[in-house]
C-alpha cells in the first residue's frame, strides 16, 4: 500500500521536470478557451512563463488574442505582453489584434484606454501605425490625464517608426498643446516626448516661448521627480533673452537644489550653471555660488555609486567655476572605507581645489594617504603631491619636502613614484631644487620600473655637471641596456650623449658603446634612428649637437584644468548624463539614429538580417546608385612612386618605390633610373629587414626585361607576402614604424645599397574585411574608449564631401561601409561607419563625421591593435584627400 502511494506521488511530481509534451499545447488551448476566468488567467500565465524560458508558443496566438475580450485588467495586460513579444516575428498575426486595440481605446475604463494605446505604440510594426493614429489622436485629447500622459510618450515611439506620419497628423502640435495642460504629469510627459523627438530628428522641436516657459516653471513644482528632470533638462537647453529673465528662471529652479532625488539636484545645478554666464551682476553670481555648494556637498553622503557620479560631475563644475567649492576642500578628503574609485576621483578634485590657503592641510592629508595599503591609491597620492608642486610655485618647496620624507620610508613603489614626480618638478622649475639630487641617487638600487628608471636617468643626464659620478651611475644602467624597456633605452642613449657633451674626456668610451648598441644591436627603429642622428651630429658638428641636445627646453605646463573650454562648455550642458561621467560629448560614445535611415544603430535588432539587407539595398545590382558613379566605376589612382635612394648612394641608380594592392596581393613597385652605372642592369636580389607589417618578398630575384642601360629606366613589380617571422615586435605603448627597410644587390656589379620606404597601410586591407551590423556594434562596444584615435581632415576635394562618393572610394580600397545616420541636435551633420581588416587579421573600425557645406571630416578610429591604429587612421586620411 505504501509502495503504491509512493509510486503515485512520484509520478505526479515528475511531470514538472519533463520537457514539453505533445499534448501540452493542446491542454493550454483548452484552458485558454475555458469559460472559467481563473482557469483562463492561469493558462495565459503558463503561456507567458513558457515564452519567458524560450519556448515557442506562437501557435496559441489566436487563442491568447481571444482572451483580450475581457474587462479584467490583469488578464488584458498579460495578453498585451504576449502580443508585444510576438509582434516582431508574427507581424501578420498582429494585425488580427487591431480591432481589439481600437475597441479598447474607446473603453469606459481609462486604464484600459491607456493600456491599448501604450501597447500599440510598443508594437513596432509598420503596418500597425496606420491603425494607431486615430486612437492616438483621441487619446491625446482624452478627458483623463493618465490617458493623455500615456499618449504623449506614444507619439515619441510612433515618431521613431514613422516620422512623416507624425508630421502629417499634426501630433507635434498636439504635444505642444499638452505643455499647457492643467495636469503637471501630462506636461512632463509632453516635454519628455518632444525632447526625445528632438534628439532623434536632430531638430529643435521644443520651441520654448515666453508663455511655454512660464507653464514649464509652474508644472515644475507639482509633477513627479522624473517629470522635474525632463523639464529641467529642457530648461537647460533654453537661451534666456537677457540677464533678468535668466535670474527669474534661476530663482524658480533654486528650490530643486534641496530635492531628495540626486538626479533632480544635478539637473537643477545644470540649469543654474548654464544661465550663470547670462548674469551680468557679480553679486548675483556670488550669491548663486554660495547656494550651489551645499547641495553638491550633500551628494557626497550618498551611496558610493551616487558619490562617484556626483564626483565626476563636480570635477567638471570645479573646472568651470572653481570658486563654488573653494572653501569645501575638506569634504573631498578620503574616508578609510571609501571604495578605490571614489578615492581616486576625490584626489582629482583635491588637486583642482588646492590653493596657497589650504596647501599645508592638503599636504598633511596626502602624506597620510601615502602610507595606505592600496598601492594604486598610494601612487596616485604621491603623484598628487607632485601635481600640487607643479600647480603652486610658492608651495613647491614644501611639496618637495614631503616627497623627500616619503623617499626616506624606503617603500619601493613610493620611492619610484616620487622620482617620477620630482622629474616633472625639475622640468617645471629648472635649476631651483637640484640640491635633492644626491638623495635621489642614494635610492638608485630600489628602481625597477621602466618609468621610474627613465625619470632618474633623465635627471642624471640633465644635471650631469652637478653629479660627480654621473658617468658611473649611467654605467650601472648600461650593464642591462639590452634587457631594458625601450623608454629606458631611449633615455639612456640621450643621457649618455648629454654626459659626453658636458664631460667628453671621461665618457668617450661609454658614448661609443651606447651608440654601437643602439645602432647595431637593437631592433627598435626609434632607438636606431635616434642613435644614428646623435652619431652623425657628434661626428660632423659637435657644436650643433650641443645646441640640439643641451638646448633650453620649454617648461611643462600645469594640466590641472586640462579640458578645452569648448569641450568643457558642452559637458557642462550634459551634466547629469553619461557624458558628464565619461567626460566625452555624446556623439563620442552614443550611436543612435531613427529607424529606416539604413544607418541606424539600435540597442535591439529591430529586423532580421534579410530585412536589414533589403532596406539598405545590399542585394544584387549597383550598391550605390550615384548617377553613373558606382563602386565598379571607381579605381584606385595610379601608384605615386617616391624617391627612396639617389644615384650617389646606389652605384649610379636613382630608385623610386611605392606600395599598393593588386588582385588581393600586396605589391611593391620599384623603378630604376640608370644615371651613371656603366653596366646595364639585368638581375638584382632583394631582401627586406624585419618590419612592423611582417612583409617579405615572394621571390628574392628581380629580372629586368629589357635590361636597363645607361640613360634608360625600367619598372618592376615585386609581390610581397606576410609572414610572422618577419614581424618586428612593437614596444608596448608605442606606435609601430611605418618604414620598410630594403636591401638590393646588383648581381652584375656586386654593389649592395640600402633604403627605407614608407609603407602604404591601405595595401594590407583584405577583401573579406566587411562586418555585418550586429558584429560591428559588438566590436565597437568591446573596444575600450582609451584606444580611440581622433583627427580632422580639412581642405577635402569635392569627391570626399559626398558620402556616397566616399563609400565608393573606400570600397575600392577594401574599406567597407556599415551604416550612416544623422547627428542628433546637429543639423546637416552625418556620421558614417566603416570597417576594415588586414590580411593578417587585424580589425579596424572607423567613424567619419561630415557636415553639409564644410569640406572637412572628423575621423574616429577604434582598434585593439594599438600599435597599428595610427597607420589605419593615416590611410583613411590619405584616401579622403585623393
Amino acid at each position: 500500500m505504501a509502495a503504491k502511494m509512493l509510486g503515485k506521488e512520484g509520478g505526479s511530481d515528475s511531470r514538472f521536470f519533463t520537457t514539453q509534451k505533445k499534448g501540452e499545447m493542446h491542454e493550454l488551448k483548452l484552458e485558454l478557451n475555458s469559460t472559467d476566468r481563473t482557469t483562463k488567467v492561469d493558462a495565459v500565465k503558463k503561456v507567458i512563463a513558457s515564452m519567458t524560458v524560450g519556448k515557442d508558443v506562437s501557435m496559441l496566438f489566436t487563442d491568447v488574442l481571444n482572451c483580450a475580450q475581457t474587462g479584467n485588467i490583469e488578464l488584458k495586460k498579460l495578453v498585451y505582453l504576449y502580443l508585444i513579444n510576438y509582434a516582431k516575428s508574427q507581424p501578420e498575426l498582429t494585425l488580427l489584434a487591431v480591432n481589439t486595440f481600437v475597441k479598447d481605446a474607446s473603453d469606459p475604463n481609462p486604464l484600459i484606454r491607456a493600456l491599448a494605446v501604450r501597447t500599440m505604440g510598443c508594437i513596432r510594426v509598420d503596418r500597425i501605425t496606420e491603425y494607431l493614429c486615430e486612437p492616438l489622436s483621441r487619446a491625446l485629447r482624452d478627458e483623463d490625464p493618465y490617458v493623455r500622459k500615456t499618449a504623449a510618450v506614444c507619439v515619441a515611439k510612433l515618431y521613431d517608426i514613422a516620422p512623416d506620419l507624425v508630421q502629417e497628423r499634426g501630433f507635434l502640435e498636439v504635444l505642444h498643446d499638452l505643455i499647457s495642460d492643467s495636469n503637471p504629469s501630462v506636461v512632463a510627459n509632453g516635454v519628455a516626448a518632444l525632447s526625445e523627438i528632438a534628439e532623434t530628428s536632430g531638430r529643435d522641436v521644443m520651441k520654448i516661448t515666453a508663455s511655454v516657459l512660464q507653464k514649464l516653471l509652474a508644472a515644475l513644482n507639482e509633477c513627479t521627480e522624473w517629470g522635474q528632470v525632463f523639464i529641467l533638462d529642457s530648461l537647460a537647453k533654453y537661451s534666456p533673452a537677457d540677464g533678468r529673465e535668466a535670474e527669474g528662471i534661476i530663482e524658480r529652479v533654486t528650490p530643486r537644489l534641496q530635492h531628495a532625488n540626486s538626479a533632480v539636484v544635478m539637473s537643477a545645478v545644470k540649469v543654474i550653471l548654464s544661465y550663470m554666464d547670462s548674469l551680468g551682476a557679480s553679486d548675483a553670481v556670488r550669491n548663486l555660488t554660495r547656494k550651489l555648494a551645499p547641495p553638491l556637498v550633500t551628494l557626497l553622503n550618498s551611496e558610493p555609486e551616487i558619490q562617484y557620479v556626483a564626483l565626476r560631475n563636480i570635477n567638471l563644475i570645479v573646472q568651470k567655476r572653481p570658486n563654488i567649492l573653494e572653501n569645501e576642500i575638506k569634504v573631498f578628503f578620503c574616508k578609510y572605507n571609501d571604495p578605490i574609485y571614489v578615492k581616486m576621483e576625490k584626489l582629482e578634485i583635491i588637486i583642482k581645489l588646492v590653493s596657497e590657503k589650504n596647501i599645508d592641510q592638503v599636504l598633511l592629508e596626502l602624506k597620510e594617504y601615502a602610507t595606505e595599503v592600496d598601492v594604486d591609491f598610494v601612487r596616485k597620492s604621491v603623484s598628487a603631491i607632485g601635481r600640487c608642486a607643479v600647480k603652486l610655485e610658492r608651495a613647491a618647496e614644501r611639496c618637495i619636502g614631503v616627497l623627500l620624507e616619503l623617499i626616506q620610508t624606503k617603500v619601493n613603489y613610493v620611492v619610484q613614484e616620487s622620482v617620477i614626480v620630482i622629474k616633472d618638478i625639475f622640468r617645471r622649475y629648472p635649476n631651483r631644487y637640484e640640491s635633492i639630487i644626491a638623495t635621489l641617487c642614494d635610492n638608485l638600487d630600489t628602481l625597477d620600473e621602466p618609468l621610474a628608471k627613465a625619470s632618474m636617468i633623465w635627471i642624471i643626464g640633465e644635471y650631469a655637471e652637478r653629479i660627480d659620478n654621473a658617468d658611473e651611475l649611467l654605467d650601472t644602467f648600461l650593464e642591462t641596456f639590452e634587457e631594458e624597456d625601450p623608454a629606458v633605452q631611449l633615455q639612456l642613449l640621450t643621457a649618455t650623449v648629454k654626459c659626453f657633451l658636458k664631460n667628453p674626456e671621461d665618457t668617450q668610451d661609454m658614448v661609443q658603446r651606447v651608440l654601437d648598441m643602439a645602432t647595431e644591436e637593437s631592433d627598435n627603429p626609434d632607438l636606431r634612428d635616434r642613435g644614428f642622428i646623435y652619431w652623425r651630429l657628434l661626428s660632423t658638428d659637435p657644436e650643433a649637437a650641443k645646441m640640439v641636445v643641451l638646448g633650453d627646453k620649454p617648461v611643462i605646463e600645469d594640466d590641472t584644468f586640462r579640458l578645452e573650454p569648448q569641450l568643457l562648455n558642452i559637458l557642462i550642458g550634459q551634466i547629469a548624463t553619461l557624458s558628464s561621467v565619461y567626460h566625452k560629448p555624446p556623439e563620442a560614445f552614443v550611436v543612435r539614429g531613427p529607424r529606416g535611415t539604413g544607418g541606424a544603430f539600435e540597442e535591439e535588432e529591430e529586423e532580421d538580417e534579410e530585412e536589414y539587407e533589403d532596406e539598405n539595398d545590399v542585394g544584387g545590382g549597383d550598391l550605390l546608385d550615384m548617377g553613373g558613379l558606382s563602386v565598379q566605376d571607381y579605381h584606385q589612382p595610379d601608384i605615386q612612386l617616391t624617391q627612396v635612394c639617389t644615384a650617389d648612394k646606389s652605384g649610379g641608380l636613382d630608385i623610386f618605390a611605392g606600395f599598393y594592392q593588386k588582385n588581393s596581393t600586396v605589391c611593391m613597385d620599384v623603378e630604376f633610373f640608370n644615371v651613371s652605372c656603366p653596366a646595364a642592369l639585368s638581375t638584382l636580389a632583394i631582401q627586406l629587414n624585419k618590419n612592423s607589417f611582417g612583409l617579405s618578398p615572394a621571390n628574392q630575384q628581380i629580372v629586368c626585361n629589357p635590361e636597363i642601360g645607361p640613360g634608360s629606366n625600367g619598372r618592376n613589380t615585386i609581390e610581397l607576402v606576410v609572414t610572422p617571422n618577419m614581424l618586428a615586435p612593437i614596444p608596448a605603448g608605442q606606435p609601430g614604424s611605418p618604414q620598410v627597410q630594403v636591401a638590393i644587390k646588383n648581381m652584375g656589379t656586386g654593389n649592395v645599397f640600402y633604403f627605407a620606404a614608407n609603407f602604404a597601410f591601405e595595401a594590407l586591407f583584405s577583401p573579406d574585411g566587411a562586418l555585418d551590423r550586429s558584429a560591428f556594434i559588438e566590436a565597437w562596444k568591446s573596444i575600450d574608449d582609451t584606444k580611440e584615435l581622433y583627427g580632422t581632415v580639412s581642405d577635402l576635394p569635392a569627391s570626399s564631401t559626398d558620402i556616397d562618393a566616399v563609400q565608393a572610394k573606400f570600397k575600392a580600397y577594401n574599406v567597407f561601409f556599415i551604416a550612416r545616420r544623422p547627428v542628433p541636435n546637429a543639423e546637416g551633420q552625418e556620421v558614417v561607419y566603416f570597417s576594415m581588416r588586414t590580411v593578417s587579421g587585424m580589425d579596424f573600425l572607423a567613424e567619419l563625421t561630415f557636415k553639409q557645406g564644410v569640406n572637412a571630416c572628423k575621423v574616429c578610429l577604434k582598434t585593439e591593435n594599438a600599435g597599428y591604429g595610427a597607420f589605419a587612421k593615416t590611410a583613411l586620411e590619405k584616401m579622403l584627400r585623393e
